[in-house]
């Protein structure tokens, strides 16, 4: 046997530990000092009085805005799919809300599945930076876990707002470990990983688990965690939110009955691969504990991105840009840009594979397609939920336009949304040429959605699916979230 018992000659791996082959032998922290040991106490010990009023509000626009775009996703092809498979698949468990469909419940894990599917069909959660879609993965977690509650024990709004933001913050702690997680994404799409990670962390936080419990789901919830990119602008993509939801509070639930899993998952262990098999150049560090200035949480410091329309974020620069040349064209004319005048356009954007797309077939990749969304908003002036129907998609001036567009990747546009632009340039067949560019679009982090608009987009979304007198009530019980005393008030509005 490699390994010397006390008092026996020294084994193979103490041998290669002192000629420096096997330098993890004796590198192994304190069980108590390891940074996975840090994210557990940071969940066990997260209070309500640590929220902040600007990271209360900023989260309770979050959850405002996810719940918009789940009733909204519900009425989906995705979402139908994935709601069947669940009925069909397994045994009728009626515990947990379905978003816009009265009457449905399934079991807390299906609910969060298929609640998170349907934030993510249409491409229209909420986006952060580093680049990842923190609210879908998280939101439908808690809330099925609030309906799996006894009524007796239901979470108040403030329980349920702290479980949200620690499952936000655990998010943004880890990708800001490493550059890579920094930039849009070209092998795993982020939120099948940290956002599993985040719904973890916030069903920890919701279940009150100790500090160990809540190291253990993060670890087992790595186990569940990563999806690839190839798998973008195609049906499959929501699944990695849905997954993530469900995933994540899987984890918890097993945690919570005793399973246990690496200690040093969230460490930087040589030989040893842990979350550094995500982002290669993860160099994480401890979370220091709570405290009571009110400034902990990365919210605080980073407002959320808001989309205006449902599409990859990236799409929202050239959209922007697109649109203040179609006003030029169309002066006090036809508010439909001819296609007569339109020589060339040409794109300006970052590199990026699975967002060049130059002549998309289906709604998917239209939501990934730089040069979809540039010509619907240069033909109508801007893009909306119709841009992506079939009809609208099919229009023959469109697909005229798409043939003429050209792209080009300037080495200063960094594919990262927090630095990168659109710029389109068109050439007319008067041989004028006209150019617009978008730096910060409306709804960017740096440039906020008001609450005017962001509610105006929940109302547009929401009354797809419900009843106008329950989409403000709705909105109501969001904005007194932290002053509810029972979040029933929120589940049951839901439907």
């Amino acid at each position: 046997c490699p390994w010397s018992a006390p008092g026996s000659p020294p084994g193979w791996a103490y041998k290669l530990n002192i000629l420096g082959l096997y330098p993890a032998v004796l590198k192994h922290p304190a069980p108590e000092d390891t940074v996975t040991a840090s994210y557990g106490r940071f969940i066990s010990e997260a209070k309500p009085q640590h929220l902040s009023s600007l990271v209360l509000h900023r989260s309770k626009r979050m959850v405002l805005d996810s719940i918009g775009v789940g009733l909204i996703g519900s009425t989906t092809d995705v979402f139908d799919l994935a709601l069947q498979h669940c009925q069909h698949m397994y045994a009728p468990d009626e515990i947990s809300s379905v978003y816009g469909r009265r009457g449905i419940k399934l079991s807390p894990v299906l609910a969060a599945f298929v609640n998170g599917v349907a934030s993510h069909s249409m491409d229209f959660d909420d986006t952060w930076h580093p680049a990842t879609h923190p609210s879908g993965a998280v939101l439908p977690a808690v809330l099925a876990l609030s309906d799996m509650m006894p009524g007796n024990s239901k979470p108040s709004g403030l329980d349920f707002l702290l479980a949200f933001n620690v499952g936000v913050e655990i998010q943004g702690r880890l990708m800001r470990f490493s550059n890579e997680a920094r930039n849009i994404p070209m092998r795993f799409h982020p939120p099948s990983v940290v956002g599993t990670m985040g719904s973890a962390a916030a069903c920890a936080r919701l279940l009150s688990l100790d500090h160990t419990q809540c190291s253990h789901a993060l670890a087992i919830a790595a186990s569940l965690s990563g999806a690839p990119m190839a798998n973008a602008a195609t049906q499959s993509k929501p699944l990695h939110i849905g997954n993530a939801s469900r995933l994540g509070l899987e984890a918890t639930l097993l945690a919570s009955r005793g399973l246990e899993a690496s200690p040093l998952i969230l460490d930087a262990v040589d030989g040893v691969a842990g979350f550094s098999a995500f982002y290669e150049d993860y160099m994480p560090q401890p979370l220091e504990s709570p405290n009571d200035d009110g400034h902990m949480f990365l919210l605080e410091k980073q407002d959320m991105g808001f989309k205006r329309f449902p599409a990859h974020l990236g799409m929202h620069w050239v959209a922007d840009a697109a649109a203040s040349i179609h006003k030029l064209l169309i002066g006090c004319g036809p508010s439909t840009v001819s296609l007569a005048q339109v020589q060339d356009i040409l794109l300006r954007v970052p590199k990026s594979k699975y967002i060049n797309r130059p002549f998309p077939e289906s709604e998917h990749e239209a939501r990934h397609s730089f040069q979809f969304n540039a010509c619907s908003a240069l033909l109508d002036g801007e893009v909306t939920v119709q841009s992506f129907t079939p009809a609208a998609m099919m229009r023959p001036d469109l697909l005229a336009l798409l043939s003429r567009v050209r792209v080009e990747h300037p080495q200063d546009n960094l594919a990262n949304f927090n630095h990168m632009y659109g710029e389109v340039q068109v050439t007319l067949t008067s041989g004028d040429i006209l150019k617009g560019r978008c730096n910060t679009f409306y709804g960017h982090w740096r440039n906020p959605l008001t609450n005017e608009s962001l509610r105006k987009k929940f109302r547009s979304n929401a009354e797809v699916v419900l009843p106008s007198q329950k989409v403000e009530r709705l909105a109501d019980v969001v904005e007194e979230l932290d002053r509810v005393k029972d979040c029933r008030a929120l589940l049951s509005l839901l439907q």
